[in-house]
């Protein structure tokens, strides 16, 4: 980021004080992670839902940006508190347990056009084989690991974000891990 450019929590107390920009900026800033979080949480099963839970999350920090407390947390860790309590609303609305795998997944993989045509398959069957694998997943070990992942965050803000203990977060992230490495085993010899 731009020495010149305002942190997360700057931007907040400006669209706070009435600068309609500054939460421009921010969203510009967070957006497409935050999209991307919630659509793998929410799993290819429920991925029509995507685009309104980003929207209701990012509605949600606009009314709640004065909440938002700098010294107890970074704004990604209370971004994404908020996302994933929106996915859970979700899945408490349509009273969903288990989570489906993706399939239509990969079709929004974009081979390397310097593969083969084999080696685009292989590579495609491996990226589906890995969401398969991540979305079968239980919940709360699906979004550690997206957390961490994809999101980058840290173990301790990713207990800020469910709300869990740091060892249990730890624990579900050592056991995501277990899990798609047996699950993608066979996949490894495959492919390598």
């Amino acid at each position: 980021m731009d020495l010149d450019e305002p942190d997360d929590g700057a931007l907040l107390r400006a669209h706070r004080a009435g600068d309609a920009q500054a939460f421009g900026r921010l969203y510009d800033r967070h957006d497409r992670a935050c999209f991307h979080f919630i659509r793998r949480l929410l799993g290819a099963a429920h991925a029509d839902a995507a685009e309104d839970l980003h929207q209701e999350t990012w509605i949600a920090v606009a009314r709640n940006a004065a909440s938002f407390d700098a010294a107890r947390s970074a704004f990604p860790p209370w971004l994404y508190t908020i996302a994933r309590n929106k996915v859970w609303d979700h899945f408490r609305r349509q009273k969903v347990a288990v989570l489906s795998s993706a399939q239509e997944d990969a079709a929004m993989m974009v081979p390397d056009p310097g593969q083969s045509p084999l080696e685009q398959v292989q590579s495609r069957e491996l990226a589906q084989e890995i969401i398969t694998a991540v979305e079968a997943l239980p919940l709360e070990q699906r979004g550690v690991f997206i957390l961490f992942a994809q999101s980058g965050l840290s173990l301790e803000e990713i207990a800020q974000v469910t709300g869990a203990t740091f060892e249990t977060v730890k624990s579900r992230l050592r056991y995501a891990r277990a899990k798609l490495r047996d699950a993608l085993a066979g996949e490894r010899s495959a492919h390598v």
